[in-house]
């Protein structure tokens, strides 16, 4: 039989009436001829409450028990929608992660798939049953103990199980009915997408984008599953909500595709820095050693006798989330203390935000940037850090002026027009 898996998020499955309109979806899906792979998260909210009840009996919590709790969001939701689809006459069974079983690395809270093995799922199948309730996010280390995935990890467990038994198509069912040229929140004129390309989503995702985990794109793109984002709320078709599909499925791209934003942005710069081999691996080792997501790097030209010293020495400049400046902040100067870097000051700015244009066109189309930082320019906002990719231009600006500059370049890219 054909094989679909579909994913539903924690508010498509936040009470018991919810999970039955969602045990709806898949019955149908089961009427067109389907055996159903269902992907569950934990019901909204559970998961959050779960964290804090481990955070409040112990700070420093083992990790490993950490993963036994919060994983258990997931297990009770994954029964409920098997129970519910066994009163609909569907026949359903539910599984655990350590059931199928789903193999994962052994780190906990952030386990990565080495393997999903088909055997006992196929034997059902095998057996009469139609669907496999699978309880997202989780899995098993090799040393026997259940593993959580991060945050988002249901939207990998979905791909991934697509991947391994070859499913038509993964669809991911959440609150929002597809994914759309940039938040509706920020400008009425944002469109949904018919189609995007896989590079385009995972540049999206990246940059802020929160329709679908990082991760999970990732995953879709290497194995080539055709996800579809819709909405559950919504009576669905075969047209309805965003696919996300190979860049050879759609025929003509716009230039420009969509419009991502991050509002918590810091700019760090490290002022008159020795200009030397490996200063770079030097700054940013201990960076990524404390964790820290560094996203835009400009090193300005360095100049000999610079500032009335001896040697080369220049300025580097980089961006990371707001929450993890602290981090950046003690890394550095740990680094300092050491010689291993010199610098005379660490300049911070706390008040940026992240705006980025993204589109598969952009390869064989010149101006994009030119036209972005001409609509820019128009409103009186300041660039203050540029960074590209083949597909992506990004740029750090004040945060007071974020929406104004995603309104501005929606507006100059013509993103509400179709085609």
């Amino acid at each position: 039989m054909p094989l679909l898996v579909m994913k539903f998020g924690g508010t498509s499955v936040a009470d018991l009436d919810r999970i039955r309109h969602a045990a709806q979806k898949v019955r149908a899906e089961v009427a067109r001829g389907y055996d159903v792979i269902v992907i569950v998260s934990a019901m909204a909210g559970k998961t959050n409450e779960l964290v804090g009840w481990v955070g409040e009996t112990s700070p420093l919590y083992d990790a490993r028990e950490y993963d036994a709790v919060v994983s258990s969001g997931e297990n009770v939701t994954a029964g409920l929608m098997a129970l519910t689809l066994q009163e609909m006459d569907v026949p359903a069974r539910s599984w655990q992660g350590w059931q199928v079983p789903i193999q994962t690395t052994s780190a906990h809270g952030a386990a990565r798939f080495v393997d999903i093995p088909r055997a006992n799922i196929d034997a059902k199948f095998a057996e009469g049953f139609k669907v496999a309730v699978i309880a997202g996010f989780q899995g098993v280390s090799p040393e026997g103990r259940i593993t959580t995935l991060g945050r988002g990890g249901s939207d990998t467990t979905a791909v991934a199980f697509a991947a391994a038994f070859g499913a038509e198509r993964c669809d991911i069912y959440t609150d929002v009915d597809g994914i759309y040229t940039t938040d509706p929140r920020i400008t009425s004129k944002a469109r949904k997408l018919d189609k995007i390309s896989f590079e385009e989503m995972l540049e999206l995702a990246s940059l802020g984008a929160k329709v679908l985990q990082t991760r999970s794109v990732e995953l879709a793109m290497r194995y080539k599953v055709r996800l579809r984002v819709l909405s559950s709320f919504d009576d669905t078709d075969e047209s309805s909500g965003t696919l996300v599909c190979d860049e050879e499925e759609i025929m003509e791209s716009k230039v420009v595709s969509g419009l991502a934003f991050s509002r918590e942005e810091a700019k760090l710069t490290l002022v008159t820095v020795e200009d030397r081999p490996g200063i770079a691996a030097a700054i940013f080792g201990p960076l990524a050693e404390a964790g820290v997501n560094v996203d835009m790097i400009v090193q300005n030209i360095s100049e000999k006798d610079y500032r009335g010293h001896e040697k080369p020495v220049t300025d580097m400049t980089f961006s990371c989330p707001v929450d993890q400046v602290a981090r950046a902040q003690k890394a550095l100067e740990e680094a300092r203390a050491t010689d291993s870097i010199k610098y005379e000051k660490l300049e911070v700015d706390t008040d940026a935000a992240k705006v980025s244009v993204v589109g598969i066109g952009m390869r064989s189309h010149a101006g994009v940037a030119a036209r972005m930082f001409r609509a820019l320019a128009e409103e009186g906002i300041n660039i203050k850090v540029i960074a590209t990719s083949e597909i992506k231009i990004s740029v750090l600006i004040d945060r007071k002026y974020m929406e104004l500059a995603v309104q501005s370049l929606h507006d100059a890219f013509e993103l509400e027009k179709a085609g």
